[in-house]
């Protein structure tokens, strides 16, 4: 088989609530792994996919890692024939970027193995084919932070105009992902297809607030700017126990939560660890009393992105 390369890619959350489809940001140790290798046959294959109970399409068309290849070696002119094994470490239609998580795990290892030709933000617009195939719109608030680290604004598509912007220090994020599938699909199907002007205009203050507190480190904004007029409402009836977690976790000193890409994830972000896992203990609460199965997962915000684990 030859030279193999491995490479992890962490899972993330999309939209950020006031950031609906242009901030999104990396979370630590929770994502996939792709492992990729030269093959003499000239072509791109899924040779085998790990954790994903077999959902996942082998085709190289249709799989968002051999995707994301194959933009890049279509941009690099080459025929090179290239093997993709993934390991899911992801549930599929979480909202925590699942899909890009295995594409930026795909390119970061075969960018590597092709003698890395690209930066990283040179990688995002490959893995932003892969989110085409994967939910319909080529979009890049998943794959950026996945990619990247951090969090990343992503002002414009016409060219793709990226800023990954500071992460306050200290600042922890708890996932809590109900046992319920949405797909994004759905999600977008609820969206509203016309706001008014003062939504729009909430909206910009609490996406300019969001990103001048991330700059000044100003917990306090933060928490008043993460606020979404547009999306969340119609979402969050989609997600049982969504506004009961929002309520139990007012009075612990989280700065807010909201809907984690299109959902059914629920985010809640901390100033400090404990109050991150307190928030943990809340959402088992809320969603035992409900009758759903959750997982809950607590971690710093991720600034590394997509990094190779072996080569």
């Amino acid at each position: 088989m030859g030279q193999s390369v491995t490479a992890f890619a962490p899972a993330t959350v999309a939209n950020v609530s006031c950031g609906f489809d242009i901030l999104g940001f990396a979370i630590d140790r929770l994502g996939d792994k792709v492992s990729v290798s030269f093959n003499q046959e000239g072509i791109l294959r899924v040779t085998g996919i790990e954790g994903d109970e077999g959902k996942l399409p082998l085709e190289p068309e249709k799989n968002t890692c051999s995707v994301a290849i194959q933009a890049m070696l279509n941009k690099l002119g080459s025929k090179q024939g290239i093997d993709i094994f993934l390991e899911k470490g992801l549930p599929l239609g979480s909202g925590m970027g699942s899909s890009a998580a295995s594409a930026a795990a795909a390119l970061e290892a075969a960018n590597v193995l092709l003698g890395n030709p690209f930066t990283k933000e040179e990688l995002v617009p490959f893995a932003m084919e892969s989110e085409r195939i994967a939910c319909g719109s080529a979009h890049a608030d998943n794959v950026a932070p996945s990619i990247l680290g951090g969090f990343v604004l992503i002002r414009d598509y016409d060219p793709l105009d990226m800023v990954k912007l500071p992460v306050p220090e200290g600042i922890f994020c708890t996932l809590v992902h109900p046992h319920i599938e949405l797909k994004t699909s759905d999600s977008r199907s609820v969206l509203r297809k016309q706001i008014s002007l003062k939504e729009s205009v909430m909206q910009s203050g609490n996406i300019a607030g969001f990103i001048a507190a991330l700059y000044k480190s100003d917990l306090a904004l933060l928490s008043r700017s993460l606020k979404d007029v547009i999306a969340e409402p119609s979402r969050a009836l989609l997600i049982p126990g969504f506004y009961e977690l929002r309520d139990a976790i007012k009075s612990i000193g989280s700065l807010g939560s909201g809907i984690s890409g299109s959902g059914p994830t629920i985010f809640v972000l901390s100033p400090n660890g404990d109050i991150a896992h307190e928030a943990g203990e809340k959402a088992k609460e809320v969603f035992q009393k409900i009758g759903l199965g959750v997982d809950v997962y607590v971690s710093e915000v991720n600034k590394r992105g997509a990094f190779i684990v072996s080569r």
